[in-house]
C-alpha cells in the first residue's frame, strides 16, 4: 500500500522551504512517506504518494505546507485497498473516479 498511487502530479500539497524550520514533524506524521530530510529543512520526496489527508499541514508549526484535501481522492485510494480499485468510487462527486 505504500507505494500506491492514483492519478500523477494530482496533489495539491505545497511546501514553502523557506518558511521550514526543518523540524522533521511533517515527516513523522505523514502516513505515506511524501517526506525526507534534506539537510536542516524537509523536501518533498515523494509528490505522488500524497493522499492529501492533510496531517503534515495540521502538525507544521512554520506554516510551510499546504494542502486542499480531497483534490487527490484519498477517499478512493481508501475505499479501492478496502474494496478493490474495480468496485471503488471517491463519492466526491468530481467526475475523477
Amino acid at each position: 500500500m505504500k507505494q500506491f498511487r492514483y492519478l500523477k502530479n494530482a496533489t495539491t500539497l505545497a511546501l514553502d522551504a523557506d518558511a521550514c524550520v526543518g523540524c522533521g514533524e511533517c515527516q513523522r506524521v505523514c502516513p505515506r512517506s511524501v517526506f525526507a530530510m534534506n539537510g536542516k529543512k524537509a523536501r518533498i520526496a515523494d509528490r505522488d504518494l500524497c493522499m492529501e489527508c492533510g496531517a503534515c499541514a495540521k502538525n507544521c508549526p512554520a506554516g510551510a505546507l499546504s494542502v486542499h484535501p480531497g483534490v487527490g481522492c484519498a477517499d478512493y485510494i481508501i475505499r479501492s485497498w478496502i474494496l478493490g480499485p474495480e468496485k471503488a468510487t471517491c463519492g466526491c462527486g468530481g467526475g475523477c473516479c
